[in-house]
């Protein structure tokens, strides 16, 4: 069965030890999810996992808050992130306008 999940999404993310609270960041494509997790020293990170490894949750955690502050940080300034990490302003490459054309000497 497929999974699918979407951001903001509240998940458990099973690790060695334990299941761990975390929030989608992002669904980079079938095959990896970015998770805003806690440390064990309090602070959350992400973390790239496989969909297999989450399980989506019901109930609020008491971090929930901390990793979608993380996540906020995290997000590209100016909107939606084009192609290539750009902010949507089309390609790089053509970005001066066109010369004077002279006439003919």
């Amino acid at each position: 069965m497929l999974k699918t999940f979407r951001e903001g999404q509240l998940v458990s993310v099973a690790t060695d030890g334990a299941a761990l609270d975390g929030v989608v960041a992002h669904v980079a494509g079938l095959v990896k999810v970015e998770v805003a997790v806690m440390q064990p020293d309090g602070d959350p990170v992400f973390r790239a996992v496989h969909p297999k490894a989450l399980t989506p949750r019901d109930e609020p955690g008491p971090d929930d808050d901390t990793m979608r502050r993380l996540i906020h940080r995290a997000a590209a300034p100016g909107g939606h992130a084009g192609a290539g990490g750009t902010s949507g302003r089309g390609r790089q490459a053509h970005t001066r306008t066109a010369a004077h054309r002279t006439t003919d000497r």
